[in-house]
């Protein structure tokens, strides 16, 4: 095909776009003006849509993503709502045609400028009509409170939304004011059927070319004979490269909805993640079971940015400061690495060689990330940034391990921003295997975990406040997991 099908609104339109056309462009040029540009990066959400997604077998969860990073293209076939389009008609108890969330922001004066409102309102939407929301009204349910309102509104589903006027405490009285969806609620009703289905697409223009192949088989035919082209899932990464630095790949392949790559697995042996599957949909579908993660999601960018990036583009790119990187070598993890001709499987610890460079030969991609069973028993990750959420670390420190009686058994710690890849380190581990778990032990473990690496001085942290970060990291480590913290934590 050379068009275009996208539902956006309730309205389908079918038309011709450029493969690099990104999707703000698309929906702003056909008189959508509400969705904005600000950072180009997908940092300020002023760009926020919804997008409807699959949700189970048979239903679909409204998703809020940056419209600023993916091209227009990823959405063939799929539906998308703007701003514009959660409004309804005036009904009993509804002002005007304003969405409740929409309500709720004029009413108690969550908008200034104006200029971020309705990315935040689309932000806002996807957490009313989460599914998992429920009240919680009273303290003692046992319900972690911690930035969540009475109304289950859990305010990290706006980490990726930055207001620069209004301020942020009447956008949470906003939040927090918010009752559940209506019962004739049109878009609550359209969580209950299925998402659209992925479609096969192929656009060509002006030498060129996006394509979403069918099947893993296929794309990996077509990667096999274009080794250059650029493999794309959320963008999250290959959007800034083409909004930024003007980057415009002749070859673009999109994966993200291959059902291959989707795949979450529990064995015996472990657990297999697809690599397409987006950082919020592991979340879910993990459910606790693997506590390191769950120390890195709310610490991975923003909850807009996870509802897009996937662990096969984190360590695709093999940038040195990939926050997933650190805790995957700290779960032993290892990648499944598919070609045209086969697979193999690798050691994350031996897939990084050098800066932004892997063992992936040509027509190789990531298929799967395996995290060998049992968890480990305790497990920490530090990311040490000059913001609380969603930046990008100075350094990170993952340390996973099993104590026997007193003693360390199995370590194993990687790190992020202190070499020129992700690394595992090693001279640590070996001081601390073994070793009783002391505070001795730690002093001269840290002092070890001080010199690995080879930090360096730059705009986020200078090589000495590195190497002191990587030491404190482990004395922090054992503070939190000696015998008598544990209790305390109980």
């Amino acid at each position: 095909m050379d068009r275009m099908t996208m539902t956006v609104n309730g309205r389908t339109r079918t038309v011709d776009v450029p493969p690099h056309t990104r999707l703000l462009d698309f929906l702003r040029g056909t008189g959508l003006t509400g969705a904005k540009e600000g950072c180009a990066e997908g940092e300020c959400g002023a760009c926020a849509v919804l997008v409807a997604r699959p949700d189970g077998d048979a239903g679909t969860r409204w998703t809020a993503v940056n419209a600023c990073l993916p091209p227009a293209l990823a959405y063939d076939g799929q539906e998308v709502l703007t701003a514009e389009g959660l409004g309804g008609p005036p009904a009993p108890g509804r002002e005007g045609d304003l969405h409740p969330v929409q309500r709720e922001m004029a009413a108690r004066g969550g908008s200034q400028c104006g200029y971020c409102t309705p990315g935040f309102v689309c932000s806002m939407a996807a957490e009313y009509y989460r599914p998992e929301r429920v009240a919680a009204p009273t303290a003692d349910d046992g319900v972690d409170r911690h930035e969540v309102g009475a109304n289950g509104f859990d305010l990290h589903a706006l980490s990726g939304n930055l207001c620069r006027c209004t301020g942020y405490r009447p956008i949470r009285d906003a939040a927090y004011a918010l009752g559940g969806p209506d019962p004739t609620d049109r878009i609550a009703e359209r969580r209950t059927r299925p998402a659209p289905p992925a479609v096969p697409t192929r656009v060509t223009s002006a030498g060129t070319e996006f394509v979403r192949p069918v099947s893993l088989t296929e794309l990996l035919e077509r990667y096999a004979e274009h080794p250059d082209a650029v493999l794309v899932a959320g963008a999250t990464d290959v959007g800034v490269e083409v909004n930024i630095r003007h980057a415009r790949p002749g070859r673009v392949l999109a994966v993200d909805r291959l059902p291959e790559l989707r795949t979450l697995e529990t064995t015996a042996e472990g657990i297999e993640i697809g690599a397409a599957l987006t950082l919020s949909e592991i979340e879910r579908r993990l459910a606790g079971r693997v506590p390191l993660l769950d120390q890195l999601f709310p610490q991975f960018a923003s909850r807009l940015i996870r509802n897009a990036a996937t662990l096969g583009g984190n360590l695709g790119t093999a940038s040195p400061i990939g926050d997933a990187a650190p805790v995957l070598l700290a779960l032993d993890a290892t990648l499944v690495l598919a070609a045209s001709d086969g697979e193999r499987e690798v050691p994350l610890a031996e897939y990084f060689t050098g800066y932004r460079r892997t063992v992936r030969q040509p027509g190789e991609m990531i298929r799967a990330v395996r995290l060998p069973a049992p968890q480990p028993r305790l497990a920490a990750f530090y990311k040490v940034a000059k913001r609380r959420f969603d930046d990008i670390s100075s350094v990170a420190v993952a340390v996973a391990m099993d104590l026997e009686g007193d003693r360390v058994g199995r370590v194993r710690i990687g790190l992020g921003g202190v070499a020129a890849t992700p690394i595992r380190a090693l001279g640590t581990e070996e001081a601390l295997t073994g070793a009783s778990w002391t505070p001795q032990t730690v002093e001269r473990a840290a002092a070890a975990l001080a010199a690995e690496g080879t930090p360096l001085d730059d705009h986020r942290a200078s090589a000495r406040y590195r190497t002191a970060m990587l030491g404190q990291a482990l004395r922090r480590f054992h503070a939190e997991s000696s015998p008598r913290s544990l209790e305390v934590t109980r």
